[in-house]
């Protein structure tokens, strides 16, 4: 039957024809089979039938166009089985072949046994699959009974192969208490979940939830350890790779899920509005960071996208993940430096971008506290040149990706990037288009983070070395963060800097736990001491900063920035001692002794677009 679908489905379908007018005939005529005109019923019946089937053709719907007993079929078949019996129905009170009513009442039988019988079928088959899965699949309760999870439980009766075999769906919506997804049945709310992992027998828990919290995939995850089962999870929202979500999907709970995967509010219409069709230029765009907003930037479709660096080998591995083939023959792809003031302008004069995300920076604290004349170079050099080229070129939207380092600072990182805020505020101040910076934490997985650091030193046997037992950080993952960066950058006045919410600090000595935990190698710990210009606990505001003033965005805060005069700028020595340089960044880095200013504009700008 599988074979000759095509077939059998169209002889279906004559049959319900043929036998919805057979029996709304009989029933019409008070069941009584003598006083049915059978060979005017039948012939009408037949004649309707072939008209069925030639409209039924250029649709495809016999030739699987649409998945069977899908909604999409469902919608087909009453499309073509409706308007062909209007059509004959019709027809049928001007020539007067046959009672009036028998043709509405036979269409609307013929549509419910077709239906049913699709309906039937498509159960049929999926009892053949589940019946199909080897021995060696897993009964997976699946929490979540959201779109996530009846794709994946889809996925999983599909494939014979996949290993899963879901049994239930856990949910706390008390509106899918009684509901099914192919089958699988909503058995309660996720506290249940200890309970019924013993009752039913469970060997695998998948929450299916891409929109869940780290406090929400912690509990689950607890849970399913004293249940003594093994836990997967599918990827938050940003980190999925497509729309559609399946077993491949699936993987280990990770250090991101427990500290990152915060519920994002973004303004699709507010990016658009700025990306779409438009030019924009990434610097930095071979580092973690700037790769990710240009994965992110690509969605929204800018005319063309450069991205800028200095690395030859991070251009490929972003061009890479973005178009899946990477021959760094286009011009998307700029090799190019910062510190070269030349080359620089020479670029934004020939591309003349729209919008510029400015990643680009030199970032490791330890390094730069022995080489502060570099940091000068290029995150205060390297950005005055770019904010320079840029307003050149009149550039729209300027946006400088700092770090919460940047308040109160104490390290030659931290001078360097509050000297670039300022020095953005400057340009806004002077220029036409919207220049605005973006101050945020440590993002996990980032080159060089705590997390792949601690990791290399699990995978030697240890120790984990922690600066001290009370150290903590902010964290958020690198989809989430750029994901805010770009949102940030949408509602951003001109001169301010926009923080974003990292949610709380967190101990350092707790991710190196939980990695260990994770990796079920015990290694010891080991406390080193802060090192030069390294805090014991990070802020996202310095203390002469407003705190969470958001008027555009519950994730977003509004800073006023002091501008720093290009006079100063010049005056920064790029050689010379260790000491004389950090001091000269210090000072230049301190807004106190600066004119005052004040943070109305940033209130009368949000009551002048918001109408309150």
């Amino acid at each position: 039957m599988r074979r000759h679908r095509a077939l059998f489905a169209v002889l279906f379908d004559v049959g319900a024809w043929l036998i919805g007018y057979a029996v709304f005939a009989w029933l019409r005529l008070d069941s009584d089979a003598t006083a049915v005109p059978w060979p005017e019923v039948m012939t009408v019946a037949v004649v309707t039938a072939a008209i069925y089937v030639m409209l039924a053709m250029p649709f495809r719907l016999h030739q699987g166009r649409a998945r069977t007993a899908s909604l999409e079929e469902a919608v087909l078949l009453g499309m073509l089985m409706g308007g062909v019996g209007f059509g004959v129905f019709a027809l049928n009170l001007i020539a007067q072949w046959i009672p009036r009513s028998i043709p509405a009442g036979a269409t609307l039988l013929a549509l419910v046994i077709a239906g049913w019988g699709r309906a039937t079928w498509r159960m049929l088959r999926e009892r053949d699959e589940r019946a199909g899965m080897g021995d060696d699949t897993l009964r997976t309760l699946v929490v979540g009974a959201g779109e996530a999870a009846r794709e994946l439980v889809a996925s999983m009766r599909r494939d014979p192969q996949s290993g899963y075999l879901p049994v239930a769906l856990l949910d706390d919506d008390p509106r899918k208490r009684h509901l099914r997804i192919k089958g699988v049945p909503v058995v309660g709310g996720t506290a249940e979940l200890e309970r019924f992992v013993e009752r039913a027998d469970i060997e695998m828990v998948v929450i299916a939830i891409p929109s869940a919290s780290a406090a929400i995939i912690k509990r689950l995850r607890l849970a399913a350890v004293v249940a003594n089962v093994p836990v997967k999870v599918l990827p938050s929202t940003t980190q999925l790779l497509h729309d559609n979500v399946g077993i491949r999907d699936l993987r280990d709970i990770n250090i991101t899920d427990v500290l990152g995967r915060n519920q994002l509010d973004t303004d699709v219409a507010a990016i658009a509005g700025y990306l779409t069709g438009r030019k924009v230029l990434v610097t930095g765009a071979g580092g973690s960071i700037g790769s990710e907003l240009c994965r992110q930037i690509h969605r929204f479709k800018p005319a063309e996208l450069m991205m800028l660096d200095r690395d030859e080998s991070a251009l490929h591995a972003v061009q890479l993940s973005i178009h899946g083939r990477a021959l760094l023959d286009s011009d998307e792809v700029i090799l190019c430096d910062i510190r070269d003031e030349t080359n620089v302008k020479r670029i934004f004069a020939e591309r003349r971008p729209d919008v510029v995300f400015h990643a680009a920076a030199l970032k490791h604290l330890p390094m730069l506290e022995q080489y502060p004349a570099e940091a000068v170079k290029t995150n205060v050099i390297g950005t005055g040149t770019l904010l320079e080229a840029a307003d050149l070129v009149g550039v729209d939207r300027f946006v400088n990706i700092s770090t919460d380092k940047a308040a109160n600072p104490t390290s030659v990182l931290g001078y360097s990037k509050r000297v670039a805020e300022r020095m953005t505020a400057e340009q806004a101040r002077q220029g036409g288009g919207t220049f605005l910076s973006v101050r945020f934490g440590n993002v996990l997985g980032s080159r060089g983070s705590v997390l792949a650091s601690f990791a290399s030193q699990i995978a030697e046997g240890g120790p984990l070395t922690v600066t001290d037992p009370e150290v903590t950080r902010y964290f958020m993952t690198i989809e989430e963060a750029c994901q805010l960066v770009i949102q940030a950058a949408a509602i951003g006045a001109p001169g301010e800097a926009l923080v974003l919410d990292m949610g709380e600090p967190v101990k350092i000595v707790d991710v190196a736990r939980q990695l260990m935990e994770q990796s079920g190698t015990p290694v010891p710990i080991e406390y080193t001491g802060l090192r030069d210009g390294e805090k014991l606990h990070e802020e996202l505001f310095a203390d002469d900063e407003p705190r969470d003033v958001r008027p555009r965005h519950p994730l977003v805060s509004h800073v006023p920035v002091p501008p720093v005069s290009d006079a100063q700028i010049l005056g920064l020595p790029r050689s010379g001692s260790v000491e004389e340089v950090r001091a000269a960044l210090a000072a230049l880095s301190d807004s106190s002794a600066s004119s005052e200013i004040s943070f109305d504009h940033v209130l009368d700008d949000f009551v002048e677009s918001d109408g309150r």
